[in-house]
């Protein structure tokens, strides 16, 4: 008769932060005008310029959702997180990324975050971070308007996904006598409308029926969304802090994230060494 076999020790279960002593993470937001970071462990979030100094010089690395100084973004990053990590950890990274930045912006921004050592760069699209930072019902189609300081994009969410997405190089800082409110409204309408047009099935329609999200410090500005309002026929809602949104979504992918079995088998590989 054959004896069974022994059951081995339990595998050890990964812990979830701030439990997890062996491992950290980051959640981070590169804006053209301001930089949010996230980390583990910590309940405030990290907002500063997204600037640099090289020379004695003030240099803008982002510019218009596009990285144009990817050495200048990584010295920004360094000098924002470098001195906050654990001494030998490597941390978990979700970076948020314009929806139409494409695989260029991925690949220099992956490049500028090196600087930290991350064992796995994850990114997320920034509507998608926004719809998960107010656990938004991602089962039925979404539409986000993120007013940036200087991007707007508009994107349909349909399960979860982007499958459509305008954007413009506009944004609140481009505000003055000249350009008013108006300007950036009516390119939203423009955008959706679109949308709208090339649409052959009833997502965008839906969504705007639904009504649409609006994050990015735009949001902030009552007198936008209540033109938006008007302009669509359709409620549009500013999210909670709209300004820190897209972090604060990707925070939840990252403590999420960090359990999955795939990003386990990395860390543990990771310490293993």
């Amino acid at each position: 008769m054959t004896t069974p076999a022994r059951p081995g020790p339990p595998a050890a279960r990964h812990r979830s932060w701030p439990w997890c002593r062996q491992c950290s993470g980051i959640a981070l937001d590169l804006g053209s005008v301001r930089t949010r970071a996230w980390m583990s462990g910590r309940r405030m979030i990290l907002d500063v310029p997204t600037v640099t100094f090289p020379d004695g010089g003030a240099t803008y690395p982002i510019q218009r959702g596009t990285i144009v100084d990817t050495p200048g973004t990584a010295r920004m990053v360094a000098r924002l997180l470098g001195h906050r990590l654990p001494r030998f950890g490597r941390p978990l990274l979700i970076l948020t990324t314009p929806v139409l930045g494409g695989v260029a912006y991925r690949a220099e921004a992956r490049a500028a975050v090196e600087v930290l050592r991350p064992r796995a760069v994850l990114t997320v699209p920034t509507p998608r971070a926004v719809a998960m930072a107010v656990d938004a019902d991602l089962a039925r189609p979404l539409l986000v308007v993120d007013l940036g300081a200087h991007l707007t994009e508009v994107a349909l969410l349909a399960d979860g996904a982007v499958v459509d997405a305008r954007h413009t190089a506009l944004g609140t800082s481009d505000l003055d006598g000249l350009t008013p409110p108006t300007q950036i409204t009516e390119a939203v309408v423009a955008m959706v409308t679109a949308m709208l047009d090339q649409d052959h099935t009833s997502q965008t329609l839906d969504a705007l029926r639904r009504g649409a999200l609006l994050a990015g410090g735009g949001a902030l500005r009552p007198d936008i969304a209540y033109r938006l309002t008007g302009r669509l026929h359709a409620p549009v809602q500013p999210v909670p802090a709209p300004h820190t949104a897209a972090v604060r979504g990707a925070a939840r992918l990252l403590r999420a994230t960090h359990t999955h079995p795939a990003v386990t088998a990395i860390t543990d590989a990771t310490h293993s060494h």
